[in-house]
């Protein structure tokens, strides 16, 4: 297959955003030298589209590299580009976009994803969840004056990986325990991922029956992941998918079970290093293709997160960021807002920033990890009012008492506006618009390109929250009109104003109708 350049030069103030949500920290593009292969998108989602301030775009059916230097644009691409021009700014070429090529499904995910809380068992007890262990987290919960939302039971809740039934050693009456979180106002989601062990039955069977993916010689291709080395259940294969709905719907049917968190699922084609290249590769419509086989199997349920995601815009899936570290900087609490913009402006608007005070493994269970507070209390404020916010980590376990208290107060903020979140979301899953927006896409053509620090809320809305430790205040960019804010203030926009913020506070400022 040849390969074809195009060369675009930008216009004057251009600026682009699309690619991969993990350069969200890196955009807009077009201030200086980038560049990305979206064969690798670093483990979150990603989509073939460009879009710039100035009303134009690049679209094509397969993953391309593009690269930013010398105030021009180059792609390099196996299939032909689509590129257009003549739209008026950021938002009015969005809506042409997503409405062209994924065009918003008129659905988005149950309800309670917004109105409450999501909490994982992941970092309250990595690999070994019990019954016993789940129902006194809910409890805790409850007790610690947070309201009930979604249950995510993650890893080894299962008797092996492939072999998705719970553990009867670790998981005596799973019936009985989600009957129990049902009733404590809960829904419950369970961790599940497309590998397969090797030793196993279920492994021997699926080999049987044809549905792993090979390598080059036949036999089951062993994939290399942050758990160990598995086979890979190949779910471009239809025969495969249904066996592995059938495993879900058996875990909805005898358990209560109400959705599912679908990890992993990474573009295959992007680490050929670490295995032989399936045959199967070779007749496949593109890379990235089996990440987009994997996404839709989610659209099924009502409860479905992906952290890795190709294709599936404008349909009901949530999708988190990629693990963060419990950092300020450095793919932590700075990355949140700009990689959460991102997802917005490529389809993705239900999206959640990864766990409260990060969750990357290898940092928060390593026995030197001690928890910085502020940094909790200063992710919990960036993360709050994003469609959808996730605990791991229990916070009423690892903070003192001031510090638990601005989380609290936080949470009943949250409770406060999340009639007002999920609104915004039945709205998006109808017009496919981000529910969290970029200041440029809300105000086009007053400089607001880089800013990276604050965002609206739909349109009315702006939200700024303190990003570096140690600050007690920050500067917040207001666009034109009249801006009352949480403490009570009133801003006359277009204004560039220096504000106090407190560790307790959240700075947030809703725009009066004209």
């Amino acid at each position: 297959m040849n390969t074809k350049h195009y060369e675009i030069p930008l216009l004057p103030g251009e600026f682009w955003w699309g690619g991969a949500v993990s350069d969200g920290i890196r955009t807009p593009f077009g201030g200086g030298l980038f560049s990305r292969n979206l064969n690798n998108l670093e483990e979150n989602q990603g989509v073939p589209l460009l879009i710039s301030n100035k009303g134009r775009y690049i679209w094509c059916n397969s993953p391309y590299t593009f690269k930013f230097q010398d105030k021009k644009l180059t792609i390099a691409s196996n299939e032909t580009i689509i590129f257009e021009e003549g739209f008026e700014n950021l938002r009015t070429v969005y809506k042409h976009v997503s409405h062209k090529y994924f065009p918003p499904a008129g659905k988005l995910p149950d309800e309670l994803a917004f109105l409450s809380p999501q909490y994982n068992t992941w970092i309250e007890m990595f690999y070994k969840p019990t019954q016993e262990k789940v129902l006194s987290y809910a409890n805790s919960i409850i007790e610690n004056g947070m309201p009930p939302g979604i249950m995510i039971i993650d890893d080894n809740w299962m008797k092996d990986y492939g072999n998705w039934d719970f553990s009867a050693v670790n998981f005596p009456d799973p019936r009985k325990m989600i009957d129990t979180l049902h009733k404590l106002g809960f829904k419950v989601m369970l961790w599940v991922c497309p590998y397969v062990s090797p030793d196993s039955c279920i492994f021997r069977e699926l080999q049987a029956k044809g549905l792993l993916l090979k390598a080059k010689d036949g036999t089951p291709a062993i994939r290399r992941w942050w758990n160990g080395y598995s086979a890979v259940l190949d779910y471009t294969n239809s025969a495969a998918v249904q066996w592995f709905k059938a495993q879900l719907q058996l875990l909805i049917n005898k358990y209560g079970v109400d959705g599912f968190k679908f990890d992993a699922g990474d573009p295959s084609g992007t680490d050929l290093a670490d295995w032989n290249k399936p045959y199967s590769w070779e007749f496949l419509p593109y890379s990235n293709y089996d990440c987009e086989a994997y996404a839709k199997i989610g659209l099924d349920y009502s409860l479905s997160e992906y952290r890795a995601c190709w294709g599936c815009g404008g349909r009901h899936l949530i999708q988190r960021q990629k693990d963060k570290k419990p950092a300020w900087a450095g793919n932590g609490l700075d990355s949140l807002i700009p990689n959460g913009l991102l997802q917005g402006l490529i389809g993705y608007p239900f999206n959640c920033p990864d766990m409260i005070g990060g969750g990357m493994e290898g940092d928060i269970n390593s026995p030197d990890f001690k928890i910085d507070q502020e940094l909790f209390v200063r992710f919990l404020q960036c993360s709050l009012l994003f469609p959808i916010i996730q605990f791991s980590i229990a916070p009423w376990r690892v903070l003192d008492k001031e510090h638990f208290k601005y989380c609290s107060d936080m949470i009943e903020l949250r409770q406060k506006l999340a009639p007002g979140i999920l609104e915004l979301a039945r709205n998006s899953a109808g017009t496919g618009q981000p529910v969290i927006r970029h200041m440029e896409y809300v105000f086009p053509g007053c400089n607001y390109e880089r800013i990276n620090d604050q965002f609206m809320l739909g349109d009315d809305i702006l939200v700024a929250p303190v990003l570096e430790k140690g600050a007690r205040g920050r500067a917040v960019t207001f666009p034109a009109g009249i801006w009352v804010g949480d403490d009570g203030s009133t801003v006359l926009g277009p204004a560039v104003k220096d504000i106090e913020v407190p560790l307790g506070r959240l700075p947030y400022y809703i725009k009066k109708a004209d």
